[in-house]
Order: C-alpha cells, then structure tokens, then sequence
C-alpha cells in the first residue's frame, strides 16, 4: 500500500497502452476490498507519473511503469471528510444462526453486499450452528469469500455461544427446532424454549446493549419472547421477531390483483402471530393506480375475495411452498429478512407502516400484555414505535382477538418450560 497514506491506496487492474476511466464509487470499493483483505502492494520506486485531479476529493490518478506491465495506481488523499468516514467506518458485528440451513444461505450475500445496513458500512458477519454442520459453514465462509465483497470484513464461522454472541450489534436468529413427524405441539415449544432460553442468555451476556434482535426461528413471535425475557438487561424494545415475509406476500397477493407492482402497494397489516391465525388487513392499505393512491377496497373492487381467499392465502401461503417445493420458504424469508433489519436501521418513508413482532406493552389496540404480536409500525433512529389509533371494525377485531388467544396459549405453556 501506498507508503503516504496507505489506508487510501491500491492497485486497480492492469493497464496496457490506454487508460481505464473508473467511477469515484468503483474507487472506494477497491480500495476496501483490497484494504480488507490485506493485500499490499509496495510503492515503485521509478515510474513515469501522470497526476491530475478531475475526480471527487482530489483523486489523485497515477501511472506506474513496472517490469509485469503498467499499473493503476488509485490514491484518495484525506482532504475528503465524507470518504475518510466511509474507509474509517468500524464494522457492524451481524450473527446469523442456522448459518448453514437454506434461508442463511439466500440470506447472507445480501448482508454482505450492503443491502442492510449501508452501501457504506462494513460488515463482520459471524456465522452460528451445530457442531455437525461445521463443514457446510466452510464451504459458506469459501463462498462468501470467492465473491470478493468489498464490504465483508471478516467471516466467523462457529459453534460456540461465546464467539458467536460476542460484541453483536445485530443478531439475526434463524435457526430453531422444526416440527418433526408425530411431534405434539408443545414438544415443539419445549424444545424451542431451551434454544432461546440459551441465546437470550448469551446476548446478556456477551452482546451489546443496543444489540438489535430479529427473530425467524419458528414459532417466532414465542421464541422472540422467550430470547427476550432470557437477555434482561436488554431493552424489551430490541426484540422483534419477523413477520414481514407475511406482509409482503400480503402486497404482492393486492399487487397482483390489481395489475400493478408490490411497491405500489402500502399500508398493510399483518396483525398477531406467524401462524395460519394471522389477519392480514387491508383496510388502511393504499395502492397507487395511474398515479393516485386509491383505498385497497376501492381498488381491487372485490370486498368477497379481500375478506375471504385474500386472507386464507396470505395464512397459508407458507405450506404452499412446501407442498410445492417439498421445502419452506428460502429466498422469500430472506428478502423479508432485508427488509425488516434495513427499516430498523434506516427507517420507515414519511406516511408508511410495515408489520413487525415486537411487545405489545402499553398498545392502544386491546392486545393482551406481555406478548410479541405483529403490529403496524413506524421506524425512526432505529426506534420502533406502533401505529396508534386506526379504525378497527368488528370483522377485524375479531381476527385479531383470535390469534392474540392463540399467542396467549403458547406463552402461557412456553413460560411454564422456561421456568422448569
């Protein structure tokens, strides 16, 4: 690296007998690459330079003559504030769990190529599971590796809580205990209660305070609940658990209906849990037709399917995909994944709401204390705060008290375990 200021300078390809024009971005990007990966490349100490300063932040562009061929040589001098921030910006710590299963694997390029948490910001990704699956994690950790990323820091495979846990900013927690043939259900919740009865403990005790939690593992909204009341040091606000694939089946399900993309679709509800007792609600969804957002009702103009076939597909859209594909949903869990950990660290637009799990304590709907259920919600400064006061008619209070009772049962029979 470049002796004057080596966090700034890196070689750029191979050049023969003309120059290569590079964009200011494709510049950084090498840079941190090369920078991570700690690849240095010592200064020539003869060669026909051609300086000139035509690029953002006096980037200075220089032409080395060697033996091998001539060399791009790339240098960012410090007089830019907003690049020195970029190139001196500390890694964000992410955990992902079930690291070796299908969804991680549709899941983890698209954290470490900046579709999170910033086109800018580094990423450590450390990668948890079993002990028998730390082989696949190699052949992750190579993959990741081949793709060059220059944002991917560090990769750390393990299957140990304290590595795993260690100085998290965010945790991803994919991984849990699927339903097996002839499993009752609350051999299931057992089962599930002493994984996240562990990691809750491990983030006490090794993650950061403003660790933000996501939980995937199903039955999510229970499992988040028990992480939570495992980890309490922890703000109760720090934990969420996803319902957001929910909710983007719901707008691509309106979408279609009535001819238009997904992201002219906005404002559902996903309310309760991730069951087949969730109520997907349109009432307060709005969609952009020929420029004016029309009421979903007045814009699908089907009240029969919006309050019937609607809903039972968004419930059951995830043994859908099982039954056709004879495995759960992957690269859907993944993008919805995105989805949600971008919003909490960059925000929800101006006027929209997206459905989450997160604790019902204090909430303006009537919804039992002490449970994750998947509200409306708007995020700003990595803060969650519920929609309060939309109109809620008799049909939809009563979808909404049933998966609330349906939530309550599960806690009620999880907490017993947690305390065994």
């Amino acid at each position: 690296m470049c002796k004057t200021n080596p966090a700034y300078c890196t070689v750029f390809g191979t050049i023969t007998d003309r120059a290569i024009r590079v964009s200011y971005t494709n510049i950084w990007y090498y840079c941190l690459w090369l920078k991570n990966f700690r690849i240095h490349f010592p200064r020539a100490t003869s060669f026909a330079a051609h300086a000139y300063k035509r690029c953002p932040g006096h980037l200075v562009t220089t032409l080395i003559s060697r033996n091998r061929g001539d060399l791009l040589l790339l240098e960012q001098w410090e007089n830019s504030p907003s690049y020195h921030t970029k190139m001196s910006a500390e890694p964000v710590r992410v955990l992902v769990t079930g690291a070796a299963g299908q969804i991680a694997y549709s899941l983890l390029f698209g954290i470490a190529k900046g579709d999170v948490f910033g086109k800018d910001q580094p990423i450590t990704l450390i990668l948890l599971d079993i002990t028998p699956m730390l082989p696949v994690l190699d052949g992750v950790v190579m993959e990741l590796q081949d793709c060059a990323l220059p944002l991917l820091r560090e990769v750390i495979p393990t299957d140990k809580e304290e590595v795993a846990f260690k100085d998290l900013d965010a945790a991803i927690l994919v991984g849990s205990m699927p339903r097996r043939e002839g499993m009752e259900r609350k051999d299931l919740l057992k089962a599930n209660v002493a994984i996240f009865k562990s990691q809750g403990a491990a983030l006490e005790k090794y993650a950061k305070k403003t660790v933000k939690v996501l939980v995937v593992g199903n039955p999510a909204n229970t499992n988040c609940l028990i992480a939570a009341k495992s980890a309490p040091s922890i703000p109760k606000e720090n934990f969420s658990c996803l319902t957001r694939l929910d909710h983007n089946r719901a707008r691509s399900q309106v979408g279609m209906r009535c001819g238009v993309p997904a992201t002219q679709v906005k404002n559902v509800i996903i309310w309760g849990n991730h069951s087949s007792t969730q109520y997907p609600d349109v009432h307060h969804c709005k969609v952009n037709m020929a420029g004016s957002d029309l009421a979903c009702f007045a814009a699908v103009k089907d009240d029969d399917w919006l309050k019937g076939a609607f809903i039972s597909t968004v419930q059951q859209r995830g043994a859908a995909v099982i039954a056709a594909r004879k495995l759960s949903s992957a690269m859907s869990a993944a993008k919805a994944i995105c989805d949600h950990m971008r919003d909490i660290w960059s925000g929800t637009p101006e006027g929209e709401f997206v459905s989450m799990g997160v604790y019902s304590s204090s909430n303006s709907y009537g919804v039992a204390e002490d449970l994750i259920y998947s509200f409306p919600v708007h995020i700003k400064d990595k803060q969650w705060k519920i929609v309060d006061g939309l109109a809620i008619n008799d049909f939809s209070r009563g979808k909404m008290d049933a998966t609330a009772a349906e939530l309550v049962e599960e806690r009620d029979t999880a907490v017993t375990f947690l305390s065994a």
